[in-house]
């Protein structure tokens, strides 16, 4: 008990940065896919041929490779063609373009359950294709699509470990340096992972709390 109070008296403030850090991340990653996803479900159904290819090539491509060989690319292969990023800001990006594929699908299966005749109904009653998105689709579309977003951004904050390996102090590299010093990996690894554990819960949390606020004035 003496040795888990030392430790935490040692290594607790920077478990708490290293956390913060994550949740930066977390955070900075989502609001960015969701940017990407829009994008790319834009490109994937449009009526321009060459943006339906490229919306298309960016979700096969992405789904298809290792995110931590994107998080290489972005911050190992990006210096090759004169583009310097930090490891915060690659690690950011890599991780939203990965996740900007998956909402991207997840925006799509969620607009395809909205059946076509509600939107024609409203245009037969002279609504414009602004207050339709708006008023009909938008509030139908969130109720769907927010249990997979949930899933796809407990995934995102999962996976900020991988920037571990391009320098970003998270949780995993603060403790894979403690064990480095202390030889006790077991201790530390455990600690990691229930830290990460509180967080994805309380993501899952605030997710559960919004489709019950969205269910009530439904």
């Amino acid at each position: 008990m003496n040795q888990l109070w030392d430790d935490i008296n040692t290594y607790g403030m920077g478990f708490l940065e290293a956390s913060w850090t994550v949740l930066l991340i977390t955070i900075s990653t989502i609001i960015l896919s969701w940017v990407f996803g829009f994008m790319a479900v834009s490109a994937k159904t449009s009526k321009v041929r060459l943006f339906r290819g490229m919306g298309r090539f960016y979700i096969w491509f992405i789904r298809g490779t290792p995110a931590l060989i994107q998080v290489f690319v972005v911050y190992f292969g990006f210096p090759q063609i004169g583009i310097h990023l930090s490891p915060f800001v690659a690690g950011v990006l890599a991780l939203a373009l990965n996740s900007g594929a998956y909402v991207a699908e997840i925006i799509r299966s969620g607009l395809k359950a909205i059946p076509r005749s509600q939107m024609e109904s409203a245009s037969a009653l002279g609504m414009s294709k602004g207050e339709i998105m708006r008023r009909i689709v938008l509030p139908q579309v969130f109720r769907v699509v927010l249990p997979p977003l949930t899933n796809e951004a407990i995934s995102t904050l999962k996976n900020t470990s991988l920037l571990s390996t391009i320098t970003v102090v998270d949780i995993t590299l603060y403790a894979q340096t403690i064990i480095s010093a202390t030889f006790r990996p077991f201790q530390f690894y455990i600690a990691a992972a229930l830290i990460y554990l509180l967080l994805t819960t309380l993501l899952t949390e605030l997710s559960d709390w919004l489709e019950r606020r969205q269910a009530r004035f439904s």
